[in-house]
């Protein structure tokens, strides 16, 4: 008999090619992999139909997005019907001329979509420049019932801001998913990546203790760009649980499919007996949506 109180989770960790038809098929094949291994929600990496084309701005990669729903949703709310499992899946979403987004789209496992999460925060960095490509989210921070559970949904840079996930577990969210395109210059992982890659873990894994939720973060990996530059993903796609503690963890180079469980009754004693959400002082906390309090 079921366990209404457990459920699973699935990551597909992938590289990504240069062939999106390439790209979609493995992604088809790492959720038929997860499901089949029992899980009832399977996550996708950021933007994993084409290499992380943000190294670079030319006006010509607007030709990647595509409407939702489009092309992409329906093909996986199929999958979804398919393998009676709820999808997270990351876009490049067009939503008018000249108006693009950074888009989760969330597919029920009877193939509904649920609702879409438009990326909130957009960095500017080297070899990130996303800010060239995708308009700020506009809809806020969500939570999405699906057939396993109620989720919410961030995007990669979403993962180093306290105030997005305590929004999103406040929405009612007992898993926060955060697809993912993260790594490192080369030149700077000898002398900065374990740092870089521990302060990820580390904050993500905060957002997991300090909600008291669980944490799906799916990354991808390899090299991509040009071989003396570029970037190198450093994959270790993971699971926390709502006391940080990570219960999987995927390969810094290889792909991988993790299917994790995830269990109610978990996060009901670890809230129970660090009531933060409790002891919050909500009539104190003015001041949070000014950019700096001088």
């Amino acid at each position: 008999m079921a366990n209404p109180d457990r459920f699973r989770v699935g990551l597909v960790q992938m590289r990504c090619t240069i062939d999106p038809e390439d790209n979609m098929a493995r992604a088809v094949a790492g959720v038929r992999d997860a499901a089949g291994r029992g899980a009832g929600i399977v996550c996708l990496p950021e933007l994993f139909r084409t290499q992380y084309f943000c190294q670079r701005e030319d006006p010509e990669l607007f030709e990647l997005a595509e409407p939702i729903p489009g092309p992409t949703t329906e093909r996986f709310a199929a999958l979804a019907r398919e393998c009676s499992a709820a999808l997270v899946v990351s876009l490049f979403e067009r939503r008018a001329a000249g108006l693009y987004h950074n888009t989760a789209v969330v597919i029920d496992a009877d193939g509904t979509l649920r609702g879409r999460y438009r990326k909130m925060h957009i960095p500017d960095d080297p070899l990130y420049y996303e800010k060239f490509y995708f308009t700020p989210g506009d809809l806020g921070f969500l939570a999405f019932d699906t057939r396993p559970g109620r989720i919410g949904t961030l995007v990669c840079w979403d993962q180093w801001y306290p105030e997005a996930a305590r929004l999103t577990a406040l929405a009612g969210a007992e898993v926060l998913f955060y697809p993912t395109a993260i790594g490192w210059h080369p030149s700077e992982k000898a002398e900065h990546g374990a740092a870089q890659r521990a302060a990820w873990q580390t904050i993500q894994r905060a957002h997991a203790i300090a909600n008291g939720v669980y944490v799906v973060a799916v990354n991808r990996v390899g090299h991509e760009g040009p071989a003396d530059g570029g970037l190198e993903f450093w994959g270790t796609s993971f699971v926390a649980d709502p006391l940080g503690v990570t219960l999987a963890e995927g390969s810094q180079t290889d792909e991988a499919v993790l299917v994790v469980d995830c269990d109610r009754r978990r996060l009901e004693d670890v809230r129970r007996n660090w009531p933060f959400l409790r002891d919050r002082r909500i009539d104190a906390y003015a001041g949070l949506e000014r950019r700096l309090r001088d």
